[in-house]
């Protein structure tokens, strides 16, 4: 009895650490081309930049800048800026002439391969919550004249104050 005890908490924390490590061994990287990375690398500096200007301008509208500093760092941030959206534009043009068509029929018929990036299992849901954005929004047909509520096309009276709804609301005008 006391060595088949000592067998079964063995086996249960046998199952115990396989079913934690799971995660660990099924590990599977995401594959990103280089176009992609550069892609994301220069839309999460755009951000970066746009947000330093606009927190350049809220400090210069509360007098935290010198009104001899704020345009030298304005316009440095600007031209950095337009660099990067160049840069972008570039390799969005890139882009593009790699997607081209074909040259000969032959190439035209053949398929294309995909990216080598795999699916996530949060792709799923994010295609869902974007049909249902896409959906919401052209369901929107006006908005309530009395709160100012969105109404939908359907909408006989405002969901939020309970007013009837013109004809003109209704049909989208």
């Amino acid at each position: 009895m006391y060595i088949g005890s000592i067998f079964l908490l063995l086996g249960i924390l046998l199952l115990v650490i396989l079913y934690l490590a799971r995660p660990f061994l099924l590990h599977r990287a995401t594959l990103v081309t280089k176009e992609e990375h550069d892609l994301s690398a220069l839309l999460a500096e755009k951000e970066r930049l746009i947000g330093a200007i606009q927190e350049l301008d809220f400090d210069h509208a509360l007098g935290k800048i010198p009104a001899e500093d704020y345009p030298i760092q304005r316009a440095a941030l600007l031209a950095e800026t337009a660099e990067v959206m160049q840069r972008l534009d570039d390799l969005r043009e890139k882009q593009l002439t790699n997607n081209a068509p074909a040259h000969s029929p032959r190439q035209a018929t053949q398929p294309r391969r995909p990216a080598l990036v795999e699916a996530s299992p949060d792709d799923e849901l994010e295609a869902l919550i974007a049909n249902r954005r896409r959906e919401r929004a052209e369901k929107a047909a006006g908005f309530c004249p009395q709160c100012g509520k969105p109404a939908q096309q359907s909408d006989r009276f405002c969901s939020k104050c309970g007013t009837p709804l013109l004809e003109e609301v209704e049909q989208g005008e």
